[in-house]
Parts: C-alpha cells; sequence; structure tokens
C-alpha cells in the first residue's frame, strides 16, 4: 500500500490539478475524424423503484464530475492524467446516461467517481475519445427516462450552489451534463485554498431550480463577477449560447 503524501506535498500537487481547472477549457476544435471527439460519460442511478429526487441526482452528478478533474489520478504523472487533458484542452463535452440493477454495478468497475447526495448516486468517468467508450457504458440509455421536478428545502448554509434555469425545461441528462461544467467552471473561479477546503467536503453542493425573477437576479450576481454561468454550445435540447446554470460560491 502507498504511503499517503505528507500534507505540504498533497497540497502542492492539489494546486497543481487546480492550476489546470482554472486555465479553463475549450482551446482547441474537434478533431476531423467524429471518433476522437472527447467526452466525459457520466452514468446516472435511477432505480425503477423509489426513485431518488431529481435535485440530489444533480448535486451528486456535479460533485462526481468535479471530482474526477481534481483527482490525484487526473494530476501530473497520475494514471489519468493524459485522458483528462486530452479532454480537458479540447472542446469539452459531457454526455449522461442512465442505470439500474445490474448495469449500475458493472459500471462500478469502470475507471471514475462515485458520488452519493442523499441516496442519489451518479458516477463519472474518466474522459476519452466517444469512440473508444468502455462497453459497460456504451450500452446505457442516454435518454428515454427522467425525474419529476422536486421541491427542496432552502439550501444549506456554506455549500456551493449551482441554480439550474427552469426556462429551459432541460431533461435530467442534460441538466446532469450542466451542472457538471458548472461546478468545474466554480472551481476554477476559486482560489485554491478555498477549492482545498472544498474537496475535504467531497465537493458537496446543492441544485436548485430557478424561476425567472430568480434567475434575473442570478444573472447580476454572474455581471457582477459574484457568480459563474455555463453557457451550452447548442448541440442538444437547448439553443446556443443559452445560459443554462449559474452557479454561485458558498
Amino acid at each position: 500500500m502507498n504511503e499517503p503524501l505528507p500534507v505540504l506535498d498533497y497540497f502542492a500537487t492539489f494546486r497543481a490539478r487546480h492550476a489546470e481547472l482554472a486555465r479553463g477549457y475549450g482551446g482547441s476544435g474537434d478533431p476531423d475524424d467524429p471518433l476522437l471527439v472527447q467526452a466525459m460519460q457520466m452514468v446516472l442511478h435511477l432505480p425503477k423503484v423509489d426513485p431518488p429526487a431529481r435535485s440530489d441526482v444533480l448535486a451528486a452528478a456535479a460533485s462526481a464530475a468535479l471530482a474526477v478533474c481534481l483527482d490525484p489520478r487526473s494530476g501530473p504523472g497520475g494514471e489519468w492524467e493524459a485522458r483528462y487533458l486530452a479532454w480537458q484542452r479540447s472542446r469539452i463535452r459531457k454526455v449522461a446516461r442512465r442505470a439500474r440493477g445490474a448495469q449500475w454495478t458493472a459500471a462500478q468497475d469502470v475507471p471514475g467517481v462515485t458520488v452519493e447526495v442523499n441516496g442519489a448516486q451518479a458516477r463519472a468517468f474518466v474522459p476519452g475519445p466517444v469512440g473508444k467508450i468502455d462497453p459497460r457504458v456504451r450500452k446505457l440509455q442516454i435518454g428515454g427516462t427522467d425525474l419529476e421536478h422536486d421541491q427542496p428545502a432552502a439550501p444549506p448554509v456554506g455549500l456551493p450552489v449551482l441554480w439550474v434555469n427552469e426556462s429551459l425545461e432541460m431533461s435530467v441528462g442534460k441538466a446532469a451534463a450542466q451542472v457538471g461544467h458548472a461546478s468545474m467552471l466554480l472551481a476554477g473561479a476559486l482560489p485554491v485554498e478555498v477549492v482545498a477546503e472544498w474537496a475535504k467536503r467531497d465537493f458537496a453542493c446543492s441544485v436548485r431550480s430557478a424561476s425567472a425573477g430568480e434567475w434575473a437576479s442570478l444573472v447580476d450576481e454572474v455581471k457582477a463577477g459574484r457568480a459563474i454561468a455555463v453557457r451550452d454550445a447548442g448541440f442538444t435540447e437547448v439553443a446556443p449560447g443559452s445560459m443554462t446554470v449559474i452557479g454561485v460560491p458558498g
């Protein structure tokens, strides 16, 4: 078993991973071969009986996506580094799928990170080209199942909140990809010391739907530099340039 890194060494490596996230993404366009397009696959655990709350599933997805980015294995010298950087430095994409039963169990053996929030579970996988998706993930359905909007309590104090644009009526899969983008953007915008503390809480966050009035106030927060916004490329469901999620620090 490997010895744990000393605290100072751990923070130095965390700083390097955060710096990569903070530099932004999407620096290069898509390759000519569509099979080489880079994407992070995600899977949402959506059992038929007693399905989880939509807001909890989305919170788990957001935390899982960020956890992969800041995992030591994605950093310098890590086993995921090459695959992660190929994705991080390209036109970034996420694809959310659903699983239940044996499919969900099998997906746990594919490299990635699973997060659970109030019984809701989501797993984000190490990114890679869409032409080389692990068969255990490729077989999982992308659409076809959604979750009703729930009415969660007010977000806990101290946690980042990712506000989803209610007017866009995104599917749970589309929303999962968007909150995954938001958690990355928010972490990249925050000081590394703040994100290191967030990591101690497993990147816990809240996801809430924003009404038209709430959204207008949140847009003002983005303009003031106190929040981040995700603007979608428009490949699926929403028009190009749509502001889908706004992330507010805790």
